[in-house]
C-alpha cells in the first residue's frame, strides 16, 4: 500500500466477515473464513491515493449471529467513528445475504452527516475475478467525496451506489446483485470520478436506548397459508408482528383472522408484501384484503420489504411507540 500522508482524511474499515472474507477450504471444498480486513486491505494497494485507512477487525461472522445486539454494537462502533473530526466516513465489509438489514438498520440509528458505506462481495476471494477489492475502494472513494455526504448509508457494489431503504439484493450470484428498484442508483463510480444522481428523502432516525429489544417476527402469506403459527408466537410473546403478504397487502382467510387476534392481544401487525417494487395499500375489501386488515387496526408497511419492516417496527417499539396512529404515522414517511 502507498505511504499514507496525515494531510488525508481517514476512513475506518469495519470488518464483519462475510463472502468478501472467505476462502475455498481445500480440505472440503466449501468457502470458509479466512481472512481478515487488514489481509482485505492488502488488496486495494491505491486506498493510500485518498485516505489514510483505519482497519476494525469487529468481526468474523455469518449471517447466523447477526441479531438486534450485533447490530446495536456495530451502531456504537459507527458513530465513534464518525464523531472523530480526521475522519470523513466508515466503510462496513458485510455478508451479502443481510446486508440490505444492516444498511436500513444503520441508516435509522447512526446520526451523522458522513457517508457510510456498505460492501460485500459475491465471489470469494480464491476467486481469479474477485470482486471484493474493487468494491472496497469503490466505497473508500465515496466516503471521501463530498457529495455522499447527506446521503445516509449506502450501498456500494458493482460499480453502483444504492440507498439503503430501497436497496435490495435480486440475484444469489450475478455481481449486479443489488438494486434501487423503480427508484434506481444514487450514482456511480467511475475510474476519474463519483457521479451522485440523486439522494435520498425519505430518511428517519431512531436512538438505540439500552438493551431492551422487542421480539418481532415475519410470517409469510402462501396457498394454504395457516395463522396458527402467528398465534402461537403471541401466545409465546412475541410483541410485534409482520405478514409477508400479496399484492398490495393480501392474505387468506386463515392469516386475517390470526392478525385480527394479534391486534386484539395488543400485538402491532405490518402488513408487507412479497412483490419486490411498489408499495401495500388498504385497497382490497374481501376477507383478508388490505382494506380489511387496515380497517381491523393493522399497519401498511409502504414500499418497505418485510424484512425492512421488521427492523423498523423493531425500532419503534424500543422507542416506546405503540400507539397505532403514531406507527402508522411512521410507516407512512
Amino acid at each position: 500500500m502507498q505511504e499514507n500522508s496525515p494531510e488525508k482524511p481517514v476512513v475506518q474499515f469495519i470488518a464483519t466477515g462475510g463472502t468478501i472474507a472467505m476462502k475455498i477450504d481445500p480440505a472440503t471444498g466449501g468457502v470458509v473464513p479466512a481472512i481478515t480486513g487488514d489481509d482485505l486491505m492488502q488488496s486495494v494497494p491505491d486506498a493510500g491515493r485518498y485516505a489514510r485507512i483505519e482497519v476494525n477487525n469487529f468481526a468474523r461472522m455469518s449471517a447466523n449471529y447477526i441479531t438486534n445486539e450485533w447490530w446495536a454494537r456495530l451502531t456504537r462502533a459507527v458513530t465513534d467513528a464518525l464523531i472523530r473530526p480526521e475522519v470523513a466516513g466508515v466503510v462496513i465489509a458485510q455478508g451479502t445475504d443481510t446486508l440490505e438489514e444492516t444498511a436500513w438498520w444503520l441508516d435509522l440509528t447512526v446520526d451523522s452527516e458522513k457517508p457510510v458505506v456498505l460492501i460485500g462481495a459475491q465471489r470469494n476471494a480464491s476467486s481469479p475475478d474477485f470482486d471484493g477489492p474493487r468494491n472496497l475502494l469503490n466505497a473508500i472513494r465515496i466516503a471521501v467525496c463530498q457529495e455522499a455526504r447527506g446521503k445516509g448509508v449506502m450501498v456500494a457494489m458493482n460499480n453502483e451506489i444504492n440507498a439503503a431503504r430501497s436497496v435490495t439484493k435480486t440475484h444469489t450470484g450475478n455481481v449486479e446483485t443489488f438494486q434501487g428498484g423503480n427508484f434506481g442508483w444514487l450514482g456511480e463510480v467511475w475510474d476519474d470520478r463519483v457521479v451522485f444522481s440523486r439522494a435520498p428523502l425519505r430518511r428517519m432516525h431512531f436512538p438505540i436506548k439500552g438493551d431492551d429489544w422487542p421480539t418481532v417476527h415475519i410470517f409469510p402469506m402462501y396457498a394454504g397459508a395457516d395463522g396458527m403459527f402467528i398465534r402461537h408466537a403471541v401466545d409465546n410473546g412475541t410483541q410485534g408482528v409482520v405478514v409477508q403478504a400479496v399484492g398490495m397487502g393480501n392474505m387468506n382467510i386463515s392469516l386475517f383472522e390470526a392478525v385480527k387476534y394479534a391486534l386484539g392481544q395488543g400485538v402491532p401487525v405490518v402488513i408487507a408484501t412479497r412483490v419486490p417494487n411498489g408499495r401495500t395499500m388498504p385497497v382490497y375489501g374481501f376477507e383478508g384484503g388490505g382494506k380489511t386488515t387496515f380497517d381491523a387496526g393493522a399497519i401498511m408497511a409502504g414500499d418497505l420489504n418485510p424484512q425492512k419492516a421488521k427492523i423498523l417496527l423493531t425500532l419503534l417499539l424500543h422507542n416506546g411507540v405503540r400507539d397505532r396512529a403514531a406507527l402508522r404515522e411512521v410507516f407512512d414517511r
